[in-house]
């Protein structure tokens, strides 16, 4: 019997098997050493989640300006039923993400997939997360791969699953540009195969006041989350930025239709990470995320384009937040 097959017949009875993860600390310097060099000086949003940010998003999700969460929460409630028609039980279910929130475990609970399978960069989040749920769902397979999932994956594959359905909520697909949002879905197309379907979650386009209050909270939350990625620099590639040098700002582009999240120097400085020595002008800035937002029909259009069949939008009754179900077409 090889390592697969008795990695299969554990699962089945119910545990957690870890995978990846050993580049994930060169794959961080040598993207913000990249993207520090360029003349916009940027961060790749993915690296906000370390411990530290992982525990600040989640104090974000619970503020009473940011909408988001409760309001895809809201719509899976509603909604699960439909929702676990579509994606079928017993399937192989994938997500994209942290593997401890609620609509998550609403979703194990419906479904009862055959292996659920959580993808995250952040390796001790994602841990601490398989391993609770391996204690509260006994008998549920976990396969935790500790990766970058905006990069192609090798997927292990398991009996007994109708079929496979990846599950990426939290508008998180908002952080892509429209290209690199299209070749993201046309990549999960093909993990998920002929037979396979996503569930996406997705922030809908609305008042720009709705959107800017949501990313500069009154408790300053969003702005420490943002901070953070330097903080993380300094402990992890010996950075010496200084955080009080810089200012959380975003702002809503509504010609991008995106949020966008920058870290403004407040003066002309310099800052190191090991021999690179990067220099700052008053006003300059870092920036460390873009959330698009889409209409409908504009998300319809993208995943179509990117081999999918939109087959189901649930939205809450302001049209705040859709999650979409596509098939593979």
């Amino acid at each position: 019997m090889g390592r697969d097959e008795r990695d299969r017949r554990s699962l089945e009875l119910g545990g957690v098997r870890f995978i990846g993860g050993e580049t994930a600390a060169l794959n961080f310097r040598k993207d913000v050493l990249a993207g520090l060099s360029r003349p916009q000086k940027s961060l790749p949003p993915k690296y906000f989640y370390d411990a530290a940010g992982s525990r600040l998003f989640e104090r974000i999700c619970r503020l009473r300006e940011y909408y988001p969460t409760r309001t895809e929460l809201s719509v899976t409630k509603k909604n699960l039923r439909a929702i676990a028609r579509f994606a079928g039980k017993g399937c192989a279910l994938l997500e994209y993400g942290s593997g401890e929130s609620l609509k998550t475990r609403l979703l194990i609970r419906a479904l009862r997939p055959s292996v659920y399978m959580p993808v995250d960069i952040s390796a001790a989040a994602l841990r601490a997360a398989a391993k609770r749920l391996v204690r509260d769902f006994p008998g549920l397979g976990v396969v935790a791969i500790t990766a970058d999932f905006s990069q192609p994956l090798a997927i292990p594959a398991y009996r007994g699953a109708a079929r496979r359905v990846v599950y990426f909520p939290g508008s998180t697909i908002g952080n892509l540009t429209h290209e690199e949002a299209h070749a993201f879905l046309k990549m999960t197309r093909g993990q998920v195969g002929p037979r396979g379907a996503m569930l996406v979650g997705v922030d809908l386009k609305k008042d720009a006041n709705v959107l800017h209050a949501a990313y500069n909270d009154a408790q300053g939350v969003t702005a420490a989350f943002n901070l953070n990625l330097l903080a993380r620099i300094n402990r992890e590639l010996g950075g010496d930025f200084s955080l009080r040098r810089f200012a959380h700002y975003a702002f809503y582009n509504p010609l991008g239709g995106r949020i966008e999240m920058h870290l403004v120097a407040r003066d002309a400085h310099r800052a190191n990470i090991g021999n690179y020595r990067f220099s700052f002008d008053r006003g300059e800035s870092i920036h460390t995320e873009n959330s698009y937002k889409y209409s409908v029909p504009e998300f319809e259009r993208l995943a179509t384009s990117a081999g999918f069949e939109p087959a189901k939008c649930w939205t809450d009754p302001r049209g705040w937040f859709g999650l979409f179900g596509l098939l593979a077409a």
